[in-house]
């Protein structure tokens, strides 16, 4: 059994093109591999038009389980192109770094794994300048045997200020 939580949050400055955010995420497990993992990914963009945004982003994941301590650092450059406020497509391209322990055999290991991203997602309007977002993104250079994820697919959902 686990549980997560993640939120997004982007606000860029009063009349700036700039925009700052990320996600963020707790996540926990019961059982044979309890264990916990925090999630953070800041990032900084630009407005380069009303609808279309570039910036760059990184990413921390620090899990510690049962079996295993492991660190993963990843950072890459971001676009975004906003569809009429209703829609979005995304892409991202990161760079991750790994490290890992085994508790039992106090073992190490190091790699790196790059990433990119491409997906999109629905927008729905909270309010002044702020949207819900519930969408998902396919890492296409993911491969089912030598990745560390196990999975391609990541989903995503957020609330986005300032557009």
């Amino acid at each position: 059994m686990s549980f997560s939580a993640f939120s997004q949050v982007e606000t860029p400055t009063q009349n700036s093109k700039w925009t700052f955010g990320g996600y963020a995420g707790l996540t926990g497990g019961f059982g044979s591999n309890s264990g916990i993992a925090v999630h953070i990914a800041p990032r900084v963009g630009y407005k380069i038009s009303e609808n279309l945004e570039a910036g760059l982003m990184g990413s921390l994941n620090w899990q510690n389980s049962s079996y295993s301590y492991s660190t993963l650092f990843g950072i890459g450059p971001f676009v975004n192109y906003y569809l009429g406020r209703n829609f979005y497509l995304g892409s991202q391209f990161q760079e991750y770094f790994i490290s890992q322990k085994v508790k039992s055999s106090e073992e190490k290991y190091s790699s790196n794994e790059a990433a990119l991203y491409i997906g999109g997602g629905y927008m729905q309007r909270m309010g002044n300048n702020s949207y819900l977002q519930i969408g998902g993104m396919y890492n296409v250079l993911w491969k089912q045997n030598s990745s560390i994820f196990s999975s391609g697919f990541v989903p995503n959902i957020g609330v986005v200020f300032g557009l």
